[in-house]
């Protein structure tokens, strides 16, 4: 797996109240934005902000609690849907606890995630359409 990130997602109780400090209050551009749902950030050369809605990261990742998944994923996004099993691959074998398998997901992209030694999750995923030119270096 290559030393670096994609995506820093922040699961947020209210996406227009966290709109309103990032864009309006710090003047950031959004990239992408969903109403009720998602507002995503450039905030790198390759590094994008996710400021989700805690319901759609619940959904997708699970429960936030402090005995749960931490609230925020780290996400390496790769090229292709067979670089997602790949890493998966790779992080079970360094000993990562849990590590799901990769899934197609209903936004149209394929992913999996893997905890660390603290349990916080990392995304691998294959994201098709105009993201991956940001997030995946060439």
């Amino acid at each position: 797996m290559e030393q670096r990130l994609s995506f820093v997602t922040l699961a947020v109780e209210d996406v227009d109240r966290a709109r309103e400090f990032y864009v309006d209050g710090l003047g950031w551009s959004a990239f992408i934005e969903e109403p009720d749902e998602v507002v995503m950030i450039r905030v790198g050369a390759h590094v994008i902000l996710s400021l989700w809605a805690r319901t759609e990261f619940e959904s997708e990742v699970g429960p936030i609690s402090r005995t749960g998944v931490p609230p925020v994923t780290l996400a390496h996004n790769v090229a292709t849907r067979g670089e997602v099993d790949d890493v998966l691959e790779t992080a079970r074998r360094a000993g990562a606890d849990p590590v799901g398998e990769g899934t197609e997901r209903v936004w149209g992209g394929y992913t999996g995630y893997f905890a660390d030694p603290d349990g916080f999750r990392w995304e691998i995923a294959w994201n098709p359409g105009s993201i991956a030119e940001i997030v995946v270096p060439e």
